[in-house]
This record gives structure tokens, C-alpha cells and sequence, in this order.
């Protein structure tokens, strides 16, 4: 199951995901991009979203205004939906239209086994490698791994420091995987301070000492954080 959030109330972007890039909106371009791997629904804050994927044959529904996260948003919607508890859902950002299906399958594939194995907290995300020129952008988020590619921390900021000078940087992919109930566990977590500082969702968890399964791969795609992002995407569709 592929669930996308979609806000129409962007604080740094407004409306962006009804962006149009060559000729379909950004909600419905990266909808379009994965719907052959699973189901796919669009979890919107607004009617105008609800509305825009209909049009093109996107399955949507109506959840909160108020939800803190996207994260929280996906949960509503999969409660509507009456997902079973084991269902494996991924989260794929509205604003990532490039993003390779191969890189949401090969998620899946991650997390169901972990399911396999009876992980009591299933929840994974993917990352890549990036050069220091990149990880200095506070846009692409980093994450600094432990032994078992789990996640330690993500930031905004260039991490690790370089005091060595032989860093690694490695760029957080903005698409997340969930187990039904573990879905659940996170969102009935309670804020985390790290969480609200650095404006990433995925740090409540870190700071709850929740596992989040971190997978490496090659990816060359590139979410669409600012009105730079939009002229890029529409640029390579020109």
C-alpha cells in the first residue's frame, strides 16, 4: 500500500503540490510514477487536491487540516481505509516526482523482511551517498548511521563535523515504510524536542529509541523543496 500526503498549506511552499510539471500536477506526477508497484491514495488536507487526482484517475480521500506530519496524515487515511494491522505501507512524499519505483519496491521488499523476522517496531527509510558540497545544503537532509545502517540521527545541518577529514555524508530519501501497527506506535508517540528544532518528523522516533531500518541505494531523483526545485523539475521537461 502506497499512501502519498499531500498539503495544500505548505509553509515554505504553498500549493506546491498542484504545481504543474510538463502538463500534470506534482501530487499526480508522482502518484502516476509508482502506481503500477501497489495500490496508491492520496491523503489530502483540501478538496482542490481531492478533486485534481480524480481528475486523472488518482484515488484520494479527506483527512485532517491539523495533523503535525505527514506521517500522522498517512495514519488517518489508513485507519479510513481499515487497514489490517500487518498491511506494510510506504510513504511517498507529494513533492518527489522523480522518485525511482524501483527504490519504493526495493523498501517494501526491505520491510516485509523485517516482518518476517518478528521485528517488534518496523519502520525504514532509504538514504544515498552525497558529496560535501551537497550535505552543506540545509534542504537535503543528512543521516549518520550506527553498524547495522539504523539510524542514529538526521539533521539539516552538515553532519558528521569533518574534524577528521575523511567524512562520509550520506542524503536522507524522503520516503518512509511502515508496518500498519507500527504506524500506529508512532504516531501515538509524544513530541519529541528534536523533532519541532530541526522540522523532521522522523526524529520523534529517534528520540523514543524507535529502530528506523535505513537502506541504501542509488537514486538521482530530487524533491521539490523550493521555487528553484520547481524551474529545475519543469526544466527537464521542457
Amino acid at each position: 500500500m502506497i499512501i502519498i500526503p499531500a498539503r495544500l498549506a505548505s509553509t515554505r511552499f504553498p500549493q506546491k503540490v498542484l504545481a504543474d510539471i510538463g502538463g500534470l500536477p506534482m501530487v499526480v506526477r508522482t502518484a502516476k510514477r509508482v502506481a503500477h508497484l501497489d495500490r496508491v491514495v492520496v491523503a489530502a488536507d483540501d478538496e482542490s487536491i481531492i478533486s485534481t487526482c480524480q481528475a486523472h484517475g488518482i484515488e484520494a480521500l479527506l483527512t485532517s487540516t491539523t495533523h503535525k506530519s505527514g506521517t500522522d496524515r498517512i495514519y488517518e487515511c489508513s485507519t479510513i481505509l481499515g487497514l489490517d494491522d500487518d498491511e506494510i505501507i510506504i510513504n511517498v512524499q507529494a513533492d518527489e516526482p522523480f522518485i525511482e519505483p524501483e527504490v519504493v519496491q526495493a523498501l517494501m521488499c526491505k520491510l516485509k523482511t523485517l516482518q518476517d523476522k518478528n521485528e517488534p517496531f518496523i519502520m525504514g527509510s532509504c538514504y544515498n551517498a552525497i558529496n560535501a558540497d551537497s550535505a552543506k545544503d540545509p534542504n537535503l537532509v543528512k543521516v549518520v548511521l550506527d553498524d547495522e545502517e539504523n539510524a542514529i540521527y538526521f539533521s539539516r545541518s552538515l553532519i558528521p563535523y569533518n574534524r577528521s577529514g575523511r567524512a562520509n555524508y550520506f542524503g536522507h530519501i524522503g520516503i518512509y515504510g511502515f508496518s500498519k501497527k507500527s504506524l500506529k506506535e508512532f504516531c501515538n508517540l509524544a513530541d519529541a524536542p528534536i523533532e519541532d528544532i530541526e522540522g523532521l518528523e522522523q526524529l520523534r522516533a529517534v528520540y523514543h529509541q524507535k529502530k528506523i531500518t535505513m537502506l541504501k541505494v542509488s537514486s538521482t531523483g530530487f524533491g521539490i523543496d523550493t521555487p528553484e526545485d520547481l524551474k529545475r523539475a519543469i526544466e527537464i521537461f521542457l
